[in-house]
């Protein structure tokens, strides 16, 4: 009796390389990551890999538009039915969770890094602009609270990025341990 090998469906492959392509993108950026380092973590062939996704600039922008909408998700989610002030804390209260995961956080910054390039602009400017308007819109506040909002929450990127919050200085108190 021979054993027949079933093939994974394209759109489960594609999957597995979004993730194995996560790591090596949010390590070294655009310009950084081979596309060889991601087939092999992938457990694919290069060419593979170009069939799934046409460039790797193709495989960066969407893993740029993953990381927007893990976001927006995790806003929702937080906000649920709640207005106001109320629906801005829970939404930073769950995306200072989300920074716990390097790798996304990371990510999120070689996107803002690699805003050189025209299209990788335009997908982080496209990005922001629906977080953006997902919290004028859930919350219901006025620009400037959104504007403060938003500002804290870059803050917090830098200072996750850097590990902030494991120096205990009075200079790095505010962070959010």
């Amino acid at each position: 009796m021979t054993e027949t090998k079933q093939r994974m469906p394209a759109a489960e492959r594609r999957e597995l390389v979004l993730e194995a392509a996560v790591a090596e993108f949010a390590a070294h950026g655009l310009a950084g990551t081979s596309t060889e380092d991601v087939a092999r973590r992938a457990g694919i062939s290069q060419p593979y890999l170009f069939r799934l996704f046409p460039t790797k600039k193709a495989l960066f922008l969407a893993l740029v538009e993953r990381g927007f909408q893990r976001v927006r998700d995790t806003f929702t989610s937080a906000a649920a039915d709640l207005t106001g002030d109320e629906a801005l804390t829970a939404m930073g209260d769950a995306y200072e969770r989300l920074l716990d995961d390097r790798t996304l956080l990371l990510l999120q910054m070689q996107a803002y890094a690699a805003c050189d390039d025209p299209e990788v602009r335009a997908a982080t400017r496209a990005g922001f602009k629906q977080l953006w308007e997902l919290a004028e819109r859930m919350t219901g506040l006025p620009f400037q609270r959104v504007v403060e909002f938003f500002a804290m929450g870059m803050l917090m990127n830098v200072a996750a990025a850097m590990d902030l919050p494991a120096v205990d200085e009075r200079w790095t108190s505010w962070c959010p341990k």
